[in-house]
């Protein structure tokens, strides 16, 4: 991994087409995007932290490693990793804050976080700042995870994880103190649909002040807007143990074998 980080390109909410797919967005500095190691595939090498840095596309912070034979790799830095710390990637590794182990070698009731779905892929899930998984309990092949959101999920054993609570807890108490903050950050203003013309936003029109005079809130796409919208036969239902959180519109005692 010699590239360590480059030009991150401005999209300005446009696809591959040249047109708007996510509203909102533009006008943001540049930045450099750093690569993470999320697969932390150098095996049984320690590395040493030689920095914790701020990332720009994210609200996590980095660790900044170096391994014994030179190399240098970005990972995010959990709660407690200093400079001058020793972490690795290893099925014997022991169970301290910042190392990478098989999910069947995690004792029930760690704290982990870069959580792998597909075994060797890197971790895709519990990446935010101050964000944290539980290893809930062991099946037979499988490995019970408790999210962030109190989703139950089983995870096949041989996948990874990395041990502790993803750091830098403040960010949500961040105050951004003005607008320009956000423009900066390349987020535009947001306008309500309702404030809208018809022909622009599904809620748009009406004498005066209106309501949306629909059933359900639309997107300006006209899709539904509200209640489950997850599919009904994504491929991971079965390994949903129990749903997340209550929300506004679901059932938290909803059981799923």
């Amino acid at each position: 991994m010699s590239k360590r980080k480059y030009i991150l390109k401005k999209k300005s909410g446009r696809g591959a087409k040249g047109r708007i797919s996510i509203r909102h967005q533009g006008g943001r500095e540049k930045r450099y995007y750093r690569i993470i190691d999320d697969k932390r595939d150098k095996r049984e090498i320690s590395a040493r932290v030689t920095a914790i840095e701020y990332d720009p596309n994210r609200n996590a912070m980095l660790a900044d490693l170096v391994y014994s034979d030179g190399e240098k790799r970005y990972i995010i830095a959990p709660v407690g990793l200093k400079v001058g710390d020793k972490v690795v990637s290893s099925d014997s590794a022991p169970v301290e804050k910042g190392n990478y182990l098989l999910l069947e070698k995690i004792p029930v009731g760690t704290q982990i976080h870069n959580v792998e779905i597909v075994p060797g892929k890197g971790g895709q899930m519990v990446k935010g700042a101050g964000s944290f998984a539980v290893l809930h309990g062991k099946e037979l092949d499988k490995v019970l995870v408790k999210l962030p959101s109190g989703e139950i999920r089983r995870f096949r054993k041989d996948c990874r994880a990395s041990i502790g609570q993803v750091g830098n807890m403040e960010a949500r108490n961040v105050t951004l103190g003005k607008a320009g903050v956000r423009r900066h950050m390349g987020i535009r203003p947001t306008v309500r649909g309702v404030a809208m013309h018809p022909n622009a936003h599904p809620h748009g029109g009406g004498e005066g002040r209106s309501h949306i005079g629909l059933k359900y809130p639309k997107t300006p796409w006209g899709k539904k807007a509200v209640g489950k919208t997850r599919r009904k036969r994504k491929y991971s239902n079965y390994l949903i143990i129990q749903r997340r959180k209550a929300g506004k519109h679901s059932n938290p005692s909803k059981i799923i074998s």
